[in-house]
């Protein structure tokens, strides 16, 4: 009897042990395989970003002019999203949400921002390549502290 219950004990380790070597593997190779978008994808995320986020977050992302001191409305001036600014220390999900919602449904609490939802504007593709284009021009460090951030650790 003493036999068969260290079997099963051994038995399930190795079984726990498999289940979870799977499940960091999926959420590695998951993570790689957005974290590199395609050249394609990036190109239309520039493509888009041209045409519907320029004019507020400059042409080479480099955002308004003094963009950390509020307007007269009270409300901050677009950021930059190179590596100059704060974009790369959120993670795909809320750059995909602000881009679709707003950055005011976002933040919640009454914060006011001039940054409005796009989602009825572009798909959840369009978005995707938005966030590719611009993580794609960011440095090496900017980008891991990004990837780190995305996969929460």
């Amino acid at each position: 009897m003493r036999k068969e219950l260290r079997n099963i004990l051994w038995i399930g380790l190795l079984l726990g042990s498999l289940i979870l070597a799977v499940l960091v593997g999926w959420r590695q190779f998951r993570t790689a395989s957005t974290a590199a978008a395609s050249a394609e994808i990036i190109e239309q995320g520039r493509q888009v970003y041209a045409d519907q986020c320029a004019s507020c977050h400059g042409a080479d992302l480099e955002g308004q002019p003094d963009w950390r001191t509020p307007l007269p409305s009270g409300r901050l001036p677009a950021p930059p999203h190179d590596a100059s600014g704060h974009t790369w220390h959120h993670s795909d999900d809320v750059l995909f949400r602000i881009v679709k919602e707003g950055t005011a449904a976002i933040v919640g609490g009454g914060y006011e921002s001039d940054m409005p939802g796009f989602g009825g504007v572009l798909s959840n593709a369009e978005i995707e390549a938005v966030v590719a284009y611009i993580k794609s021009t960011w440095p090496e460090r900017e980008r891991a502290h990004q990837e780190s951030v995305s996969r929460g650790d």
